[in-house]
């Protein structure tokens, strides 16, 4: 039975969880979310997954955007992997209703811990931490993947009540304005011109004036501009220049370009990976 596996990622944590999971099922095919255009969204598939990072406690704008454009199938088999530092608050149960209003119902959603890329609280864990967090995520996913080859119904996984409450309610006080959060990115001297930011970032956002990045205020805050740079010259405010930049290890910066590039966006399949 096919899976198409729809993945949107910054610093590679989602990417690897979608790569771990393909390695898991049977004829799956992974579509980067930033690669599939503008129109609708129609699978070819039986069974239909997402996975995407938690930011700010709720479903990353380019994700709404791409569910949006959805076709309702009542058949498929929908579920969803959130990816998280340890938080995953009401974003399965956001997800669980934004597809209801599309008629679609979500069979199953699942919280994935991973290392945070949130460097504005803190640099990269340890490697020892890192490499626990990514075996109990692998158990977790080679697990998810039995559930999905049954097509099991389950509930969406979320936090305790008071997270969801409180962190909901930041998360939407906050989506507006995400956009504009990126005032406080800059390039220090240690900038080469190399252009890495640029093309990695998925949201086109940065452009080079002068050889040095320039932020556009079309922000997604997923940091993949921060952690990817190879000279670690790009800062966030005031508190970062001391801290261990992380990206997911398994994950190279080629995949990372090919999933954030806008060429050939009609034609995603260009892009997929196919397992």
């Amino acid at each position: 039975m096919k899976t198409n596996i729809y993945f949107y990622t910054g610093t590679g944590n989602s990417l690897w969880a979608a790569k771990k999971l393909s390695a898991a099922l049977n004829d799956t095919e992974l579509v980067p979310i930033t690669l599939t255009g503008n129109g609708r969204i129609h699978p070819d598939s039986e069974n239909v997954g997402f996975i995407f990072p938690v930011h700010i406690w709720g479903i990353p704008s380019p994700v709404i955007n791409f569910l949006n454009r959805l076709e309702t199938d009542s058949a498929k088999y929908y579920f969803a992997l959130a990816v998280n530092a340890g938080q995953v608050a009401a974003t399965l149960i956001q997800l669980k209703d934004l597809l209801q209003r599309k008629s679609i119902k979500l069979s199953a959603g699942f919280s994935i811990c991973m290392p945070s890329n949130y460097i504005v609280w803190s640099g990269a864990d340890p490697q020892e931490k890192q490499l626990k967090t990514f075996g109990s995520a692998l158990q977790k996913i080679n697990r998810i993947a039995l559930s999905i080859r049954a097509r099991e119904e389950r509930e969406p996984e979320k936090g305790p009540a008071w997270q969801n409450i409180f962190f909901s309610a930041i998360y939407r006080l906050s989506f507006a304005h995400v956009p504009q959060m990126d005032k406080s990115f800059f390039a220090d001297e240690k900038c080469t011109g190399c252009r890495i930011c640029a093309k990695i970032c998925p949201a086109q956002n940065i452009d080079l004036v002068k050889e040095k990045p320039q932020w556009e205020h079309h922000c997604e805050q997923c940091f993949a501009c921060i952690q990817w740079c190879p000279e670690k010259s790009i800062q966030y405010g005031r508190h970062t220049t001391k801290k261990n930049r992380y990206h997911h290890p398994e994950i190279t910066l080629r995949e990372m370009l090919a999933c954030a590039s806008q060429k050939n966006t009609q034609n995603p399949g260009a892009f997929s990976i196919k397992y």
